[in-house]
């Protein structure tokens, strides 16, 4: 048998090949439909669809990691006797937020609006899918161009935030319990109807034309001032030194790590908020404002701090960015990047005043909660009223500074008092009740021995620093130093 084929062998191949494609590609050619400007119309909003899709899901991740973000600031932040606690707390808040959420808070937060105040449908996402099998865009109270599960995703990580935000000013001394039932109804009540109002299409505010892009008053504002009041009500930790002077962190490196986590997850937060991304220059914007502000609050925590004790302070550098990222959330797609220098440095100097202030009234804060969120929050919702660029703005009004008037300024002040009233008013009532069941404090024994060896037995550092150790040695210094407890020694 012949190894190689002859050269005429291939030349009759390739002759008939072509008569057998000279006979049949006309009727194949004939038989596609010519493409029409409805079906190029129709592919084109797929692809977008798509995109938008593929982006929001992204950035939703994004936003989720921010969950292990607070988790590692926290961590290193707080002492040693509370860092298992807090972990968990920071874990299982997402787990108990997600099933809240799911429930009851999308529906309230999207649903369709009674009077603009509460959505009163799509609870347990019971209308989803169609009765076709058709997944819809959106929800009643949104026109986001994303079906209903990605825009639920993507909200559901911004619901965590909120609840996780509280865990931090109240850590080393919350019942377990209370903590799982307080975040529980933050993801299912208070936090959804801040959503409906100011970001549900029917909500008084939005109608109201409030401006707040990402949550600096919706997600920070909420969570900060629900942490104030959580803390206000427990109490202090025990044994931490005198008023006025911040607990040791126990790890720099893992509060370090979960700052810049947080940094690179609000790449999630903000410029994911554009909920697609058919405007890229407005990605850019937010983007670039983002990074100009974190930037801008770490320079002037840091500086303004060695001006006031003459060392380079990592903790506070590691604050300013924080707060400035949580200011420039609402403005981040209204402003110029000038302005979010301005807003930035603002930040990091009012988070260091806001923190003074906290410990002047004897309100025990571990990691700076509520100077970071609460009070940055309504700075940056406010500084759309100041700096809001006419030609960026909803309304297309320019903010006071910019030669607007009062009318955007109004909106936004309006809408940062009714925010705080509510959520301050509502945690009160949801932590007072935690207080009269006796679920608010942890057990006086934990108080004692620590957190961490009387909720889970359980040390961060079991190899280094075992629980029946620290119970030891808690038990001595007691003896030694009444009313000190163990701090120095953690």
């Amino acid at each position: 048998m012949n190894k190689h084929i002859r050269p005429w062998h291939r030349l009759l191949a390739l002759a008939i090949g072509s008569m057998v494609f000279a006979v049949f590609a006309p009727t194949v050619v004939q038989a596609a439909d010519p493409p029409t400007l409805e079906s190029l119309s129709k592919t084109t909003t797929q692809l977008q669809v798509s995109i938008d899709t593929t982006w929001v899901l992204l950035t939703g991740f994004l936003v989720f990691f921010m969950q292990t973000g607070f988790a590692m600031l926290e961590a290193g932040l707080i002492r040693q006797r509370g860092v298992v606690n807090a972990l968990l707390e920071n874990f299982i808040d997402a787990a108990v937020t997600i099933l809240a959420w799911w429930a009851i808070g999308f529906g309230i937060a999207f649903g369709t609006s009674a009077g603009g105040f509460f959505g009163i449908d799509t609870f347990f996402l019971s209308q989803l899918p169609g009765a076709d099998g058709s997944y819809p865009l959106g929800a009643p109270g949104s026109t986001a161009p994303i079906n209903t599960y990605t825009l639920f995703f993507f909200q559901f990580a911004f619901a965590a935030t909120a609840s996780t935000i509280t865990t931090g000013s109240m850590a080393g001394r919350t019942d377990f319990i209370g903590d799982l039932i307080y975040s529980a109804i933050m993801g299912a009540i208070s936090y959804p109807i801040i959503v409906h109002w100011a970001w549900n299409a029917n909500g008084w505010l939005a109608k109201l034309s409030y401006h707040d892009f990402a949550g600096s008053s919706v997600v920070h504002s909420v969570g900060g001032w629900t942490a104030l009041v959580g803390a206000y009500l427990l109490g202090p930790r025990p044994g931490r030194p005198a008023w006025g002077t911040l607990p040791p962190a126990h790890n720099l490196g893992l509060a370090t790590l979960g700052t810049m986590i947080l940094w690179f997850g609000w790449y999630g937060f903000n410029p994911g908020s554009t909920l697609g991304t058919g405007n890229t220059g407005l990605i850019g914007l937010v983007t670039i404002n983002t990074t100009i502000a974190a930037g801008a609050g770490a320079l002037s925590a840091i500086i303004y701090q060695y001006i006031r004790t003459g060392k380079w302070d990592l903790v506070y550098c590691l604050n300013g960015s924080l707060a400035g990222l949580v200011a420039i959330t609402a403005p981040c797609a209204y402003v110029a990047p000038w302005a979010a220098v301005l807003i930035g440095l603002t930040g990091g100097i009012l988070v260091i005043l806001g923190m003074d202030l906290i410990e002047s009234l004897h309100i025990d804060d571990p990691v700076g909660a509520f100077a970071v969120h609460g009070m940055n929050g309504m700075m940056g919702t406010l500084c759309v009223g100041f700096l809001g660029q006419k030609e960026l703005t909803l309304n297309k009004k320019a903010g006071l500074l910019l030669g607007g008037g009062f009318d955007l300024l109004g909106v936004q002040l309006l809408g940062i008092v009714s925010i705080v009233v509510f959520t301050v008013a509502f945690a009160f009532l949801m932590y007072g009740g935690l207080k009269a069941i006796g679920r608010l404090r942890v057990n006086p024994e934990a108080d004692r021995i620590g957190i961490d060896a009387y909720e889970h037995g359980a040390s961060v550092w079991p190899d280094v620093y075992a629980v029946e150790q620290f119970v030891e040695e808690e038990g001595k210094n007691r003896n030694k130093t009444p009313g000190v407890g163990a701090f120095e020694s953690e």
